[in-house]
């Protein structure tokens, strides 16, 4: 077995393996292999390439090489990259959502008609947040005021971003007084690329904190306005059932696949597909009907809001065209790889671009205008039928797929703990008071192929939850484990503890939470603020016994997110690999400095997913020891004298 067959995610995939390299196509992992050795330089975060002088590069073991041509040394190249990729990661989050905001700035002053308000609850209580009066207002009204209020904090210069008030009050103190505080979105991320420019911010500990500020502006900015607006426009997520992996592919009909973040045009191909008149255009070319499935974020997005299974994960991408099967790949934005022009030449599949952002050579260009977004869905789902017909050669499905549960929003787990009248995370706190519930990882991010695909998300998990965790996941992370069967209430039974289980099985949950796309991680951070909010587990999130992951991450995207994770008290670890190894300080800043400065959350790096768990874990039970809920309280039952000395009569 080669290489690429060891960590293409296995058996399911060997036949597709087979086909690509018969047709003649890469794959990542075939890419991967011809790039080792890879730089370590790069690798251990000691190379610099931001002014011409350069590339400049430090061996961390040479004591006689320790600055590059501008005199920077390697805390300062070191901290320079890091923050870079914050800046990254932040634009990328929040660009995203200033797309959102103008799709529904659009929609509420029925610009965009196909687009509409589906959550008005969500809406009124957004608009609340902003100072917005409400009553005696039509809806589309109080979205126009909310949207050009959200749509100033992406420019704003000074001032604070309106969801940092969300935060505990202990959490907002503390960075108030540290001033990493985001004044504006843009400001912070544009403030980072200037500060990290030859010449400009030289100590890495004032640039730390700079990238803090910047991915706080991703994680209570770009982020939370992200999900929030997109549950008003398309609908918070609710518990849906579907299926996952490449299995859910069918033979007999149109199969379109979407890939990419943005939901703003996979909502309307999903529409498109249902479309009577398109469902007979298909008919006629010979399939049964129209089949949509996912790739990533997309695919979280519509599955959290239609039940649209899950294709696969990242890393599963290529592998969906393989099959054979696949009329039209959608793509629009994000960890969306150059190679699939490639691989699609070997088979039958067109791989669409709609995003003017986002453009590949050899691809098939049919810009999304969401201003008449049901007429270009159409078009595209159009160019995929008349492509049913084209299929040739050999097809495999893999026989794999899995059930799955997702869509647990904030609002939903209240919900299910409370009950309609009385939400409240009240159930939570009192089963990890109790100790029956240990504590809650949030295990999130992306594959890397640097490891056996899924792997370390699936040990890491596993192992969490056997110890009596609750998980909370998104993005790929939650579609490696729903592939493994951890997302369906059954789960609890087979691998949680018996703590776990038991509140599981009560409340009908699997041990394993889907919460949505990787942007969705806002929703973890207001799960953790309710948790403190609801009492008992002492008054910053930085006190609840929680740890955050991301065992595979590969993205910039997974280190701003880390960040703002970490700023806002949570211990977070990441596995396959650190960019700030060859560094001391900069290293020792983040793994170190930061718990003492931001009160309790810091970083750490550990590649082993069991040691990772057991980081984690060792950190929740420190947290139940400093709350004095690390042992179990012995059950009284109280008869009437002792009841009387109780109350002091």
């Amino acid at each position: 077995m080669n290489h690429t067959s060891e960590k293409s995610g296995g058996l399911g995939s060997l036949p597709l393996i087979a086909s690509a390299h018969e047709a003649g196509a890469d794959l990542v992992w075939d890419r991967f292999d011809r790039q080792q050795p890879q730089c370590g330089f790069g690798s251990l975060g000691s190379c610099c390439r931001i002014c011409s002088m350069g590339p400049c590069r430090i061996d961390p073991f040479d004591k006689g090489a320790q600055r590059g041509v501008c005199g920077a040394d390697i805390d300062t190249i070191s901290a320079r990259t890091f923050a870079r990729m914050v800046a990254g990661g932040t634009a990328a989050h929040s660009d995203h959502g200033r797309d959102v905001t103008q799709i529904f700035l659009a929609a509420a002053r029925g610009e965009s008609p196909d687009y509409a308000i589906k959550d008005v609850m969500k809406l009124t209580k957004l608009a609340l947040d902003y100072g917005i009066q409400v009553e005696g207002r039509k809806v589309n009204d109080i979205a126009v005021e909310l949207g050009e209020k959200i749509a100033l904090e992406f420019g704003q210069q000074e001032g604070e971003l309106r969801f940092i008030n969300r935060a505990p009050l202990k959490r907002q103190e503390i960075w108030r007084g540290l001033g990493v505080v985001p004044r504006g979105i843009d400001r912070e991320v544009v403030e980072t690329m200037h500060r990290t420019t030859m010449g400009v911010d030289q100590d890495y500990r004032s640039l730390l904190l700079q990238a803090t500020r910047t991915s706080l502006a991703d994680g209570w900015g770009g982020s939370m306005i992200t999900t929030e607006l997109q549950d008003i426009l398309f609908g918070t997520p609710y518990p849906t059932v579907s299926r996952v992996n490449l299995g859910v592919l069918r033979e007999d009909q149109v199969n379109i696949v979407v890939h990419g973040h943005e939901p703003l045009l996979s909502e309307m191909i999903v529409v498109a597909s249902r479309d009577k008149q398109m469902l007979e255009y298909a008919k006629g070319k010979g399939a049964s009907g129209i089949n949509i499935a996912g790739i990533c974020c997309t695919a979280n997005e519509i599955l959290m809001r239609h039940g649209i299974p899950i294709a696969g994960n990242m890393l599963q991408q290529e592998l969906a065209v393989t099959t054979g099967v696949v009329e039209a790949m959608i793509v629009d934005v994000q960890c969306v790889m150059q190679s699939l022009s490639d691989v699609a030449r070997c088979f039958h599949t067109k791989v669409i671009t709609a995003s003017p952002k986002a453009n590949i050579p050899g691809t098939v260009h049919i810009e999304f205008d969401e201003h008449r977004a049901l007429d270009s869905a159409k078009e595209i789902v159009k160019t995929a039928i008349d492509n049913f017909p084209c299929r040739s050669g050999k097809t495999h499905i893999p026989a794999e797929s899995m059930d799955m549960v997702a869509g647990f929003s904030h609002e939903t787990i209240s919900y299910m703990l409370g009950g309609l009248f009385r939400a409240s995370y009240r159930p939570l706190n009192d089963n990890i008071i109790n100790g029956r519930i240990r504590g809650v990882a949030g295990v999130v991010g992306c594959n890397n192929p640097k490891v056996p695909l899924d792997e370390n998300h699936l040990t890491m998990v596993k192992e969490l939850i056997a110890n009596d965790v609750l998980v909370l996941q998104t993005g790929c992370s939650a579609i490696a484990c729903a592939k493994a069967g951890l997302l369906v209430p059954e789960a609890a039974s087979k691998y949680a503890g018996k703590g776990l289980a038991e509140v599981c099985e009560t409340v009908g949950i699997p041990p394993v939470l889907h919460m949505g796309a990787c942007v969705d991680n806002s929703r973890l951070l207001v799960a953790a603020t309710a948790m403190v909010k609801e009492g008992g587990l002492g008054d910053d999130i930085s006190d609840l016994p929680v740890a955050g992951a991301a065992p595979e991450w590969m993205s910039e995207k997974a280190i701003a997110i880390g960040q703002y994770f970490v700023a806002s008290g949570v211990f977070t670890v990441f596995g396959v690999t650190w960019p700030t190894l060859a560094s001391e300080g900069t290293t020792d800043y983040l793994f170190k400095e930061m718990g003492n400065i931001f009160d309790g959350g810091t970083w750490a790096f550990e590649p082993d997913p069991n040691k990772a768990a057991q980081l984690m874990i060792d950190h929740i039970d420190s947290k139940r020891k400093s709350l004095g809920i690390d042992k179990a309280r012995e059950r009284i039952l109280y008869d009437m004298e002792m009841r009387r000395e109780l109350e002091g009569g």
